[in-house]
């Protein structure tokens, strides 16, 4: 996605350091949408791609809105350095508007290479000065007083704004969005889609007549082709479920992945094979039946070719006792 390579780790060999801000009476579902994605990004990839630690404003467990205790890692001040820094307010956001905070976030911002506003978090980036000249987005229920009381700010209504310095969503479902975005840049489509997958994005398919925005052709795309793994579909028939042509179809998909349908059916379907060789004891035959392939040794070839090794060796490392 265009904008999205702001967000790039130091090397791909280095984990990338997250610290997640957590003021009192903070969403516990954007939290969770929030580190949860990076726990899958590293599970699916089987390597530490993220770590991540949690903050507060003063010493002592943070309670969110549903009173559910975080006991931070550090405060604010002792965060250390790291990548991002994931700034994350709740209702009772201009409670924590103070010159120490607006002081403490400036000073963060010299040692994270990114400040991200979630929810409300935004609010006091803003107060910080951090935003001033930059666009912006929040929470949707002080999006309007947001813009009134910092007029430097570019406010928008868009669920996720990509800064290079201080990007921000609007709280919720966004920061979902927001994080697969931000795995994306980081790792590729591919791990953005098996996370999603993880989550069940773009599990009800497309809806006929409904308008779809590019980023929602891929997920309801690939929300068919999970559902016709087996049995495959061309892709006329795919685009047809989308209500597009088929040229229009290949169109976004190859402006939005990098690649073409028919690549973008094999990985989707590779990758369901390589969850049933991990979690079931399907014989390599069924796996490749039910993946689309006429036969083990088909599969067998596409598999290596994706992931460097084939089936049977990945059933065999899996059952391996760690060291």
């Amino acid at each position: 996605m265009q904008g999205l390579s702001i967000f790039m780790p130091k090397s791909p060999d280095t984990p990338k350091e997250i610290a997640v801000l957590l003021c009192p009476a903070f969403s516990n579902h954007c939290l969770a949408n929030a580190v949860e994605p990076l726990r899958a990004a590293n599970a699916i990839a089987d390597k530490k791609l993220y770590t991540w630690r949690h903050l507060g404003l003063t010493p002592g467990p943070v309670l969110s809105s549903s009173g559910l205790p975080v006991s931070p890692d550090a405060t604010l001040s002792d965060s250390g350095t790291g990548q991002a820094l994931l700034v994350m307010a709740g209702d009772r956001f201009e409670g924590f508007v103070t010159p120490a905070v607006a002081r403490a976030l400036r000073a963060a911002s010299s040692r994270f290479d990114q400040l991200a506003g979630l929810d409300s978090g935004s609010w006091l980036l803003a107060e910080a000065g951090l935003l001033d000249g930059r666009k912006a987005t929040i929470h949707w229920d002080v999006l309007d007083h947001f813009a009134e009381t910092f007029p430097n700010v570019h406010v928008r209504e868009d669920r996720v704004v990509h800064d290079p310095k201080h990007p921000s969503c609007g709280g919720g479902t966004t920061t979902l969005d927001f994080m697969l975005d931000f795995i994306e840049a980081d790792h590729g489509i591919s791990l953005r889609l098996d996370v999603a997958a993880n989550f069940m994005i773009g599990s009800e398919g497309p809806h006929a007549g409904a308008y779809l925005p590019p980023r929602g052709t891929v997920d309801a795309t690939v929300a068919v082709m999970r559902r016709n793994t087996e049995r495959l579909l061309t892709i006329g028939q795919i685009a047809k479920q989308l209500g597009l042509s088929q040229r229009q179809f290949e169109r976004i998909i190859q402006g939005e992945t990098g690649l073409t349908p028919r690549a973008l059916y094999r990985r989707v379907r590779l990758r369901l094979a390589r969850r049933l060789v991990r979690s079931t004891r399907l014989p390599i035959a069924e796996i490749a039946l039910r993946s689309g392939y006429e036969n083990a040794s088909a599969m067998t070839r596409a598999f290596k070719a994706e992931f460097t090794q084939t089936p049977r060796a990945l059933r065999i490392a899996e059952q391996e006792p760690a060291d």
